[in-house]
């Protein structure tokens, strides 16, 4: 566990506020999401504590959000987790590619689930739901750079993903998830932000019923963080900022 977990936290939301400042926003319109793949629960637990405090310094006192991406990670640290979100402290959320076979597994342990990328999951995930009495938060993945190696819709077919999405009882749209192109150009990473948004702002202007929540735009992480927010990020992911570079895979 980093010793100065707080500072980091600190720092990661330092630039976070300067980008939307820069932007002409309102650096709280952004919110920070710790991405806690690899720590354990301990570490997890720290970093959520070090947000509350400096979110509750702020005047903030929205829930902390945690993003896993992993299920079996999920399942092994909701103990732990368990009590803040039940008192309404904290989000766990599955921002991670799911696998049809680890939903019943998956859902008993998240407040929300960031990686919708098709209409066969999403429809598999809203059955579950309504068996077990409950509106799950869900958002599209969209890949925006059509790299290979990401998941997430086509930006040409996301529209009609999300449409469908909202019309399935059980859940509940919420917005869009991406992640940034792996190059070195910046406009192109911006470009790909910029495309999620214009995503977004369709889904929501054509008014169809449920997309009318769908405003969130889940993107930018440690190293793009500040080209997300100037194309209007409202959650940004960071893990490597926070909790330092990950062991090999």
């Amino acid at each position: 566990m980093p010793s100065d977990l707080p500072d980091r936290i600190a720092r990661v939301r330092a630039r976070i506020d300067d980008a939307a400042t820069a932007a002409g926003r309102r650096p709280d319109d952004v919110r920070l999401m710790l991405a806690t793949k690899t720590q354990d629960a301990g570490t997890v637990l720290a970093a959520v504590h070090a947000a509350a405090d400096l979110a509750a310094a702020r005047g903030d006192d929205r829930p902390v959000l945690v993003g896993e991406n992993r299920v079996q990670e999920l399942v092994a640290k909701a103990p732990a987790l368990a009590d803040l979100v039940a008192a309404g402290r904290l989000e766990v959320h599955m921002i991670g590619t799911l696998q049809r076979n680890k939903i019943n597994q998956m859902l008993p342990t998240v407040t929300g689930l960031a990686a919708v990328d098709r209409l066969s999951l999403a429809e598999a995930v809203a059955r579950r739901c309504v068996r077990d009495g409950r509106t799950l938060d869900v958002m599209v993945q969209v890949n925006v750079s059509g790299e290979q190696s990401k998941s997430g819709a086509a930006p040409t077919e996301a529209v009609e993903l999300a449409t469908a999405v909202a019309a399935l009882e059980g859940l509940h749209l919420t917005g869009f998830l991406t992640i940034g192109a792996n190059t070195p150009d910046e406009d192109e990473v911006r470009a790909g932000f910029a495309r999620l948004r214009a995503v977004r702002d369709e889904v929501v202007a054509g008014g169809t019923p449920g997309t009318e929540d769908a405003r969130e735009l889940s993107m930018g992480m440690s190293t793009d963080l500040e080209l997300a927010v100037a194309e209007g990020a409202t959650i940004v992911r960071v893990g490597t900022a926070v909790f330092g570079a990950r062991p090999p895979a």
